[in-house]
């Protein structure tokens, strides 16, 4: 499922001419295996799970899986970016599968902790799944709402964070260096895994971690990823977080692959 995502992350950039094709490939592997768990993806039922994409610029990857598991067609899916279309470059939650509007960074986690903090007043608790970017972490919001998910014991609240060590203008380690992170989340009451982030049996383990060993905490899985995955000419290359692919880069990623471009 990751791989098909990855190949519908390429096409759908390609056709628009525009996308954040690295951090989208960035969390296929992450949203392949998040998806299938949101109970209720794609309704509007008040005890469904919640999903937050809080690195929104990466909407390409969750189109992908929502067009996979059949929340969207392939004909909508293929309006990315069009004028009047529900896929733009952000998600918006005019879309089935989409609960948030998200995109302006460090938003995302104050959203998924509310909901988190509604879960735990209700009498039936949903889940809530958050994929935050690693540059999210440079903005004060974001240490606000792991403190309070800390506080109020918001053990619903699951976090992946994609560290893949860069951002729009550079490396994070130059931004701003943040790789004391996971000590920080851990000292203020967090349960903290750290896996490959493009290991799917890895993530998958951490995902399922039973309510005994996260003892009421919420969790932060640190998953440890690649901007670019799958296509080499894009890993880890600062410039494939904004460029477009011209015609022959597109054939070349799609080979890698193992596809070729439609006619």
């Amino acid at each position: 499922m990751a791989e098909r995502i990855r190949v519908r992350i390429l096409q759908s950039a390609f056709n628009a001419s525009k996308g954040h094709i690295g951090s989208a490939l960035s969390i296929a592997d992450i949203v392949a295996v998040v998806a299938p768990r949101v109970r209720g993806l794609g309704t509007r039922d008040p005890g469904r799970d919640r999903f937050v994409l809080s690195k929104g610029h990466a909407a390409m990857a969750w189109y992908g899986a929502l067009c996979e598991l059949h929340v969207i067609d392939d004909e909508l899916h293929a309006t990315y970016g069009q004028d009047d279309s529900l896929l733009g470059t952000h998600p918006d939650p005019e879309l089935p599968g989409v609960d948030f509007m998200t995109g302006s960074l460090g938003q995302g986690l104050s959203y998924a902790v509310g909901s988190a903090m509604a879960a735990n007043l209700s009498g039936n608790p949903w889940s809530i799944y958050v994929v935050l970017s690693d540059s999210e972490l440079d903005e004060g919001v974001t240490w606000e709402a792991a403190l309070i998910a800390a506080h109020h014991r918001c053990s619903t609240l699951t976090v992946v964070l994609d560290l893949n060590g860069q951002q729009a203008l550079g490396y994070t380690r130059d931004v701003l260096d943040t790789s004391a992170a996971p000590a920080a989340f851990a000292a203020m009451g967090w349960h903290v895994s750290e896996v490959d982030g493009h290991d799917v049996d890895a993530l998958n383990a951490a995902v399922s971690l039973d309510a005994e060993v996260l003892a009421g905490r919420p969790h932060l899985i640190v998953a440890k990823t690649s901007a670019g995955k799958g296509v080499r000419f894009m890993e880890r290359r600062i410039e494939w977080h904004y460029l477009p692919m011209t015609e022959a880069q597109y054939t070349s990623a799609l080979a890698e692959l193992g596809e070729t471009p439609s006619a």
